[in-house]
Parts: structure tokens; C-alpha cells; sequence
């Protein structure tokens, strides 16, 4: 009868190390498709063989990750909600004066789109088009951003006098109007400092609207 072996700690080495080794296989994979829709591809014009390629992996390595294409997308709109939750964190961090509360959030998300392109041109080339999986996990994520922003708003004492519904809704139409403009952003010529200029006061104009549109709002 052979004797049990007991596990060692280089067992579980090999094994935390396997995991690793996964997990950056896996991340590798999202990175390439992000670094091909930055190039100008859409997601659902991607092959499995186009993202593999990318990644420096052989086909067969996509199925110990991902079922589709489709459950890569997924994870796609999930690290879009991430992203999206950072932005919400970093606005409380940075403590922006309620006078300048909607030009200060505007540069904050100008600067998120920037740095996150590639995510941000998923999520706007997706909303509309692309598997109804992938667009029904962004308005989720959408959802959830508005809820987060809404509890922001009660936090902060801001139209104190809206039903939580209501707030949701006006939430609602912020996220709406912040995504249609990360397509504008994107599409900005480098150097159009002007255009860029117009662009960000055309985007504060529009959140301003919705706001006294809030404040001015009855109750039924």
C-alpha cells in the first residue's frame, strides 16, 4: 500500500504559480483584443485567430479561457466597469468644488477617455451593435454606474428633493450623454486644441441642461 504523500509547500507554488500563469495568459488575451479595437478593428470584427496572433499564442490557447468570442466581450464590459468606477472614486477624491462640479468632472472623464481608449472605443462601438450578450452587459454596467452616481448625489445633499427613481433617471441620462461624448473624444484630430476646447464646453452645455432641467422638475 503506498503511503499518502503530504502536501508541501512548493506544491503550493506550483500551484499559485500555475494560477499566475493563467491568469496572465487570460490577461493577455484581453490585452490583445483592446490593442487590435485600438487599431481601428471593431470587436465584432475580431477572429479568434487575429487576437491570438496578437497575443503571441497558439489558437487552441483562447478555449482554456474563454468559451467565444462573445465571454472575451464580457470581460471587456466588465473591465469597462471598472474603469467607470474608478473615475467615480477619483471625483471624490479629488474634491471638486461644487461651483465648478460639472467642469471639473468633464476634465476628469476627458482624461479617463485618453487614458483608457481602447476601452472606452469598445464600449461605444458595442452599445449599439455587436452580440445582444454584450450590449445587454453594458446597460447592466450603465445601470450600475447611474446607482453609484445617484448615491453620490443623496450623499452629497444634491436635488435633495427628487424621488430616488427620479434621481436614478437624471443619473440615467448623465451616463447616456458621458458615452455618446466618448465617441466625439475619441474622434478628436491630435492637436485640435480648439475643437477640443468647443467640444468639452458643447459636453459641460449638456450636462448643465439636464441639471436645471433636475432642479426645475415636479414631482407627480
Amino acid at each position: 500500500m503506498t503511503a499518502k504523500r503530504t502536501p508541501t509547500r512548493a506544491d503550493g507554488d506550483v500551484a499559485g504559480t500555475r494560477v499566475e500563469q493563467k491568469e496572465r495568459t487570460r490577461q493577455r488575451l484581453i490585452d490583445a483584443a483592446l490593442a487590435l479595437i485600438g487599431g481601428g478593428s471593431g470587436f465584432t470584427s475580431l477572429s479568434l485567430r487575429e487576437i491570438t496572433r496578437q497575443a503571441g499564442l497558439a489558437p487552441a490557447a483562447f478555449y482554456r479561457h474563454f468559451r467565444d468570442l462573445d465571454e472575451l466581450g464580457l470581460a471587456l464590459v466588465e473591465m469597462g466597469g471598472v474603469t467607470l468606477r474608478r473615475l467615480l472614486r477619483e471625483a471624490r477624491r479629488d474634491g471638486i468644488p461644487p461651483t465648478d462640479m460639472l467642469r471639473g468632472s468633464v476634465q476628469i472623464y476627458r482624461r479617463f477617455v485618453a487614458d483608457r481608449s481602447e476601452v472606452f472605443r469598445f464600449i461605444a462601438g458595442e452599445r449599439g451593435g455587436g452580440s445582444r450578450a454584450i450590449r445587454n452587459a453594458i446597460r447592466t454596467e450603465e445601470s450600475h454606474f447611474a446607482s453609484e452616481m445617484a448615491q453620490d448625489f443623496r450623499a452629497l445633499g444634491t436635488l435633495p428633493e427628487l424621488s430616488s427613481a427620479t434621481l436614478q433617471m437624471i443619473c440615467g441620462l448623465v451616463v447616456t450623454t458621458m458615452l455618446n461624448a466618448a465617441s466625439d473624444i475619441l474622434d478628436l484630430p491630435a492637436g485640435q486644441t480648439q475643437q477640443e476646447r468647443e467640444l468639452i464646453e458643447n459636453f459641460v452645455r449638456q450636462l448643465r441642461v439636464i441639471f436645471l432641467g433636475a432642479a426645475r422638475w415636479r414631482e407627480s
